[in-house]
């Protein structure tokens, strides 16, 4: 990679890589073994049940930033977490090495005694607990891709000797079940297990590893996917992307032509009937219905470990047959999405990128969050060189153009841009390919094509080709970026704007200020709205059809500090003064709140909890990884204080939309206020509950003290908590 955002990407996330302390990640894997620690434990997930796959992300993020940059200091790093996962399994004396933690008899112990149990046959599965273990098999199937990772990314022998332990500690157990249990241990996330026995089949030739690989294909999941039917909606969406990776892996491992169907069918209905404008899946992490994404905007969708997924797969498929369709949504997801997750000035990562209007980004903690995200974010951001250039028959194709030198046994190229943020892409030949493939993407209608001043390329497909360079030669590629529209599938008014691969969206403001106001609007007759040019590439206003007034939109991906608006609700003129009644009343019932509000804590916030003194038993978890923060009300209870003032009080709480049949209390200064069991019908915004403060409660006092509290857990995300007047003044 040469000077671009992508590499500066590269080198953030190489900073905070090798801030981390692999010992503190293999913290866990130690004492499992029995083996002194050498770090303290880290934070966030890696403090819980789910511990150790962070470490699996770290070693494949390790290999291939070596892979990437050819910096020695990093495979060094990788070979040292190689050598003690190796020696942890030589201890442990049957190839197990593992992090995660469970609960048995009110201790926490090492997570193997899941494993154990399983091999005697008891099996309890949900979907994320399997025999109360938090997703055992996905944190071990991260270790496995680790280890591969560095055999193949770092040329770290050994990694191949650890992963061949895992995997045979694993096999042993599920070669000992039957395949009615084993499908009943897959209802669990288990992550990429079926292309990871797929990998150690192929790199060892050992078909043991091929028969478990075939074995642990989840058939819930995969059959209606190869009869041709979309059951996705309601299922966790990142626990079957691996899944269809490993079908497509073992296509390639076997010929098997229902397997590649079955990849196909799956890439095809997520892309087209399940994704938003900047590429990514999901809301609150599942599937919805097929097409059905107007009324699933919010602070919680496209997962980034979905995208990370996904573009995994678009290689494989591409790899298939060269489509150039597939490097259309690649190129759509890595910069809109991939790029939008990590902030270059921190290096830390986003879990979800919220499209919900006036929303910003939730970036993690170095050292004390370790979410999914977080893991598959160490990894996307050390190979953003890996997609760039491809073999295609006998020419050199370039899918993406990003700023780099490719310097193979088959040309040697110097390919300088700023590309997304220029349209023009110049190519130095230093090494002549016999002949060079140059993508057209979908958006561009006119791209124009030079060789040394003058027009050249012949039209395939979707590609310009070029035969009879030589050593010298300079290459320059010219891909207009036009403005244009997409609608939602189901409701052709919310739109979204692109100025060439990019997504737009609207500056709404800093991160750290509420979104006041009206929800940004269009009024106009246009199908098809146009924007006024701002200035510069990819920078256009709203103008005058803005309502309740102008914006600047820009590119999304780089506004990581900002609230944001992607999707704009589109009114004629005719139907403005009507609706407009309705967009002015939502605003207006913000400032009336705002107004009558007293004070608020927005619980899950480090400052805000501060200020208001929280407290809690141990047992209250921050949900941190969405954009607006919230705690869960669980065993025991969490408290704070508000303050209060003369007249008639209420205390409004909003929960999750989604929650309902709960059971606990809301306290004020020890006296019960409420039982709460929060009855109704679910709906996809917040629950706000209203509770009238009694007088006796308040009278003569400038705080309250307001607990909640539960006998068992209930799991129940308050986001704020704010005493308020009943009436306007």
């Amino acid at each position: 990679m040469t000077p671009s955002i992508f590499l500066t990407s590269v080198q953030a996330n190489q900073r905070y890589l090798l801030s981390l302390d692999a010992n503190r990640l293999l913290h866990n894997f130690y004492a499992g073994a029995g083996l002194a620690t050498k770090g303290e434990v880290y934070g966030g997930w890696e403090s819980r049940g789910i511990a150790g796959h962070s470490l699996g992300h770290y070693l494949s993020a390790l290999s291939l930033i070596y892979a990437q940059t050819g910096d020695p200091q990093f495979r060094d790093r990788a070979a040292y977490i190689v050598g003690e996962l190796k020696a942890i399994q030589a201890q442990q004396g049957d190839g197990y090495a593992g992090g995660t933690t469970v609960e048995r008899n009110g201790k926490t112990v090492d997570g193997k005694v899941v494993y154990e149990e399983l091999r005697k046959g008891k099996i309890r599965s949900t979907g994320f607990s399997l025999n109360e273990g938090w997703v055992p098999f996905y944190t071990y199937h991260k270790v496995v891709a680790g280890a591969l990772d560095a055999h193949q990314h770092a040329g770290i022998a050994d990694g191949l000797t650890v992963a061949v332990g895992l995997g045979d500690y694993l096999g042993n157990i599920l070669e000992g079940l039957s395949d009615a249990e084993v499908q009943e241990i897959l209802r669990t996330e288990h992550g990429g297990l079926t292309e990871s026995y797929a990998e150690l089949y192929k790199r060892t030739g050992n078909r043991r590893w091929l028969t478990l690989a075939e074995r642990i294909r989840h058939h819930a999941i995969i059959d209606p996917l190869q009869a041709g039917r979309d059951e996705l909606a309601g299922n966790h969406a990142n626990t079957q992307i691996p899944k269809i990776v490993g079908e497509a892996r073992l296509h390639e491992l076997t010929g098997n032509t229902d397997q590649a169907k079955i990849a196909q069918f799956f890439w095809t209905t997520v892309t087209r009937d399940h994704s938003y404008v900047i590429g990514g899946n999901s809301d609150h992490e599942h599937f919805g219905l097929p097409r059905q994404l107007a009324q699933r905007l919010d602070q919680q969708t496209c997962e980034a470990c979905n995208s990370y997924n996904m573009l995994r797969l678009t290689r494989h498929l591409y790899g298939w047959n060269g489509d150039a369709r597939y490097f259309d949504f690649y190129e759509r997801a890595h910069l809109n999405h991939i790029m939008s997750q990590q902030n270059p000035k921190t290096g830390m990562f986003t879990y979800f990128t919220a499209l919900a209007p006036g929303m910003g980004r939730v970036h993690s903690n170095p050292t004390e969050d370790f979410w999914c995200c977080v893991g598959s974010g160490m990894e996307s951001h050390s190979k953003h060189g890996e997609s760039i250039y491809w073999k295609r028959g006998d020419a050199v194709a370039i899918n993406l153009y990003y700023a780099s030198t490719l310097d193979a046994p088959e040309a040697q190229l110097d390919m300088r841009t700023q590309f997304p943020l220029s349209d023009t892409v110049r190519i130095t030949v230093a090494k002549a390919p016999r002949k060079l493939a140059l993508r057209v993407p979908g958006w561009c209608a006119a791209p124009r094509l030079q060789v040394n001043g003058k027009a050249g390329g012949i039209r395939d497909g979707s590609y310009l080709m070029l035969a009879g360079l030589k050593a010298g030669d300079r290459i320059e590629l010219f891909l207009p970026m036009p403005l244009h529209v997409e609608s939602m599938p189901d409701d052709a008014k919310l739109v979204a704007f692109l100025s060439g691969p990019l997504v737009l969206a609207a500056d709404m403001g800093a991160d750290n200020s509420p979104s006041e106001g009206m929800d940004p609007a269009l009024v106009t007759d246009r199908a098809q709205p146009a924007l006024v040019p701002a200035g510069g590439l990819h920078q256009y206003r709203l103008g005058g059809q803005g309502k309740p007034g102008d914006l600047t939109l820009r590119p999304f991906f780089s506004q990581h500090d900002n609230r944001t608006a992607v999707y704009f609700r589109r009114f004629d003129p005719a139907e403005w003064p009507t609706a407009q009644v309705a967009w002015a009343r939502a605003a207006s019932k913000r400032a009336d709140l705002a107004a009558r509000t007293i004070d608020m804590i927005r619980l899950g916030e480090q400052q805000p909890e501060v200020d208001h003194n929280f407290a809690d038993s141990g047992q209250s978890a921050a949900v941190s990884h969405i954009a607006e923060r919230s705690r869960n009300v669980n065993t025991g209870y969490f408290e704070f204080d508000l303050a209060v003032a003369p007249g008639p009080l209420m205390l409004t709480v909003a929960y999750s939309g989604g929650q309902r049949n709960k059971d606990f209390r809301i306290l004020i200064d020890g006296e019960q206020l409420v039982r709460e069991r929060l009855t109704g019908e679910v709906t996809a915004a917040r629950n706000v509950q209203t509770y009238p403060l009694p007088p006796e409660m308040t009278r003569e006092k400038a705080k309250i003290r307001v607990r909640f509290e539960s006998d068992e857990w209930q799991g129940v995300e308050v986001y704020t908590a704010r005493t308020m007047r009943t009436k306007s003044i």
